[in-house]
């Protein structure tokens, strides 16, 4: 399995930018762009993440998973959950990701289909979410509300709703 250390030297080197040029970009040192390719720091901060994929030009699921990065799946209100779809893969969490809640069971990778509201995330982001029927600790959930599916936010266990996934990361589309 390719390293995202190495991954970012990849992505870098196709875009045709020197390390400094992309430490301009994310806005980070070009000492921190070669300990993240040399893998001397291996947990980079859900922001930088994104700055970093939009810096390469590419996905945050490429910047991720590799150009191999699985379909990205919608999350709606209504019908299958997104890994019930078809083509739905699961992952793991990527080791260098730093997550609130220790997470080691398959994942998805989601994006709120468009036309639907699941505040606090917007159309574009994409979510990390674990499929569980348990509550973990504190954060946002996916539950089930009158017929439909809804991120809410619990400071403990909900005992009048069924859930359905908790929110591991958020990243939001610039």
């Amino acid at each position: 399995m390719e390293s995202l250390g190495s991954r970012i030297k990849q992505l870098r080197l196709r875009a045709k930018l020197n390390k400094a040029a992309l430490a301009r970009n994310v806005g980070v040192s070009d000492v921190t762009i070669s300990y993240w390719e040399s893998g001397a720091i291996k947990q980079i901060g859900h922001e930088r993440l994104v700055a970093l994929a939009e810096a390469l030009d590419c996905s945050l699921a490429t910047l991720l998973e590799g150009d191999t990065a699985p379909q990205l799946l919608t999350l709606k209100h209504t019908g299958p959950l997104p890994w019930e779809q078809v083509q739905a893969t699961t992952i793991t969490v990527p080791h260098h990701l730093a997550l609130n809640i220790d997470w080691k069971a398959p994942c998805v990778m989601a994006t709120p289909d468009s036309g639907t509201d699941f505040s606090p995330v917007a159309a574009n982001d994409l979510l990390l979410l674990g499929p569980t029927h348990v509550f973990h600790k504190a954060g946002h959930y996916l539950v089930s509300r009158d017929e439909r599916f809804v991120l809410e936010h619990f400071a403990k266990a909900p005992s009048d709703v069924e859930i359905h996934a908790v929110l591991l990361a958020h990243w939001r589309s610039v």
